[in-house]
């Protein structure tokens, strides 16, 4: 007797699939692409590499990376906290987590600003020490922090609650630290999540806006991000101009995907040979 799918066969499913792609990713960018090639070389070239054009990727990359950074080591400590450790408002905390993705990054943005003005909770106290917060460069890695954590939270704790206790236990055995199992160990099979986590961390605050242009001052060749430019093109109806600024987005994105798959690759067969 042959046995009945609950899904539809794989030409209906990939059909729509494929429509779906493109409706919803191919055709948005290619209307991007079209747009920026509608100029000729020279003008292209003109746009994309501007003082002020330059200035916002400095900003924009500059800031990301600094944020990737800071979630790698305490989104880590996060996951690996809620995992391991049971103690009272555990629950909450995990729950906490997701609420970058819920909350509006317009309210994230100006919650950050309340808190790190010059006059806020925080900021007054960071204030005694020299350090502002609002209205510079590291108000926007902040506010990148905020809202690309969940990333790497989310991608490495199944794979902690997923990883074999036996492992840990045939370290010790043999007599490793908890040093050597944690980078012999742990670490490496912590890799491929931790990579594809970095790269959504990355690609998301390369596309923050909402959270950031009001705690970044957005002063010209200071602390305006890329998006902003790009929005400040279309409220000037120059929208060859944004389409080729966004351009110089979409290529940076494809190439971090790129090396991120293929590091991921290399992680992956390393952790199976291993």
């Amino acid at each position: 007797m042959r046995r009945r799918n609950v899904l539809p066969g794989l030409p209906l499913s990939l059909g729509v699939t494929l429509f779906y792609v493109g409706l919803i990713v191919v055709l948005p960018l290619a209307a991007l692409v079209i747009k920026a090639a509608s100029l000729g070389p020279e003008d292209y070239w003109r746009i994309v590499s501007s003082s002020r054009a330059l200035a916002s990727y400095r900003v924009t990359v500059l800031s990301a990376l600094g944020a990737t950074v800071f979630n790698l080591f305490f989104g880590l400590s996060l996951a690996w906290v809620i995992t391991r450790y049971r103690f009272p408002g555990r629950r909450i905390i995990d729950a906490m987590v997701d609420l970058p993705f819920a909350l509006p990054t317009a309210v994230a943005g100006i919650a950050l600003t309340a808190l790190f003005a010059n006059n806020g909770w925080f900021g007054s106290v960071l204030e005694g020490y020299g350090i502002k917060v609002a209205y510079t460069p590291l108000g926007i890695m902040i506010a990148m922090c905020f809202t690309s954590l969940p990333f790497i939270v989310r991608t490495v704790q199944p794979v902690l609650e997923d990883l074999d206790p036996a492992l840990e236990e045939a370290a010790q055995s043999l007599g490793g630290s908890d040093w050597t199992i944690f980078t012999k160990v742990i670490l490496p099979l912590l890799t491929p999540a931790l990579l594809a986590g970095l790269s959504l961390s990355f690609a998301r605050s390369l596309g923050e806006f909402g959270a950031i242009i009001f705690i970044a001052g957005n002063q010209p060749m200071s602390t305006e991000i890329t998006a902003l430019l790009i929005f400040i093109r279309l409220e000037e109806y120059d929208y060859q101009a944004a389409a080729a600024i966004a351009s110089v987005l979409l290529l940076a994105a494809f190439t971090m995907l790129a090396v991120t798959n293929w590091l991921q690759s290399r992680a992956l067969r390393y952790t199976v040979k291993g």
